[in-house]
Order: C-alpha cells, then sequence, then structure tokens
C-alpha cells in the first residue's frame, strides 16, 4: 500500500528556498517513479518534476533550472528542491506515486507553498 505525506510548505519571500519533502510509508516506493506536481487556486495540475526508480529525472521546460527533484530510496522520501522561489510558484505541491506493478496512482494531500514579501 502507498501513502504519500508531503511536508517542508511554508511561507517564503520572493528569491528564497524551500525544500519538499514527500515520505511514502508502504513498502514499494524503491520501485516506483514519483512526480511532484503542484496547483494553484483557480489553475490546472501542473506537473514539475518526475524521477524514475533509477533516479533519472525529467522536466517540464517552464521548471528547469529552478527546481531539483531527488529521491533518497533508504528513507522512503522524495524531495522537491526549489530555488529562486517567485510569487507564481505559489501554490499547493503534491506527490504522485505510480505503483510499479498495479500502475495505480496514489497522491499525497499536498504541502502549502507560498512565495510573498
Amino acid at each position: 500500500q502507498v501513502q504519500l505525506v508531503e511536508s517542508g510548505g511554508g511561507l517564503v519571500q520572493p528569491g528564497g528556498s524551500l525544500n519538499l519533502s514527500c515520505t511514502d510509508s508502504g513498502d514499494s516506493f524503491s520501485r516506483n517513479p514519483m512526480r511532484w506536481y503542484r496547483q494553484a487556486p483557480g489553475n490546472q495540475r501542473e506537473l514539475v518534476a518526475y524521477i524514475t526508480a533509477g533516479g533519472t529525472t525529467t522536466y517540464p521546460d517552464s521548471m528547469k533550472g529552478r527546481f531539483t527533484i531527488s529521491r533518497d530510496n533508504a528513507k522512503n522520501t522524495l524531495y522537491l528542491q526549489m530555488n529562486d522561489l517567485k510569487p507564481e510558484d505559489t501554490a499547493l505541491y503534491l506527490c504522485r506515486a505510480d505503483h510499479y506493478l498495479t500502475l495505480r496512482t496514489y497522491w499525497g494531500q499536498g504541502t502549502q507553498v507560498t512565495v510573498s514579501s
């Protein structure tokens, strides 16, 4: 069973940094590809970053340069390092897992990031 819990969000000034975490209490984390998404009020959910079970990363063009996804399989934890944050980065950030066998998709509840002076 996959159970995802995000943490690390908060209020940060423009230009600041945050490191988000997503911890999975299940036993398949190391084999599941993982993604970070974000959703601002009134907007569609958008992909921020993707990482394979083996650690290969992919970013949409709009997210390249300021965001870094990583994982620590020993800790069942996914990370998103966010630098040079801008007000338009304000959103609920969610992690997603796709089970490597069943292909079922799991979501966390999200962690709020607010970028404001």
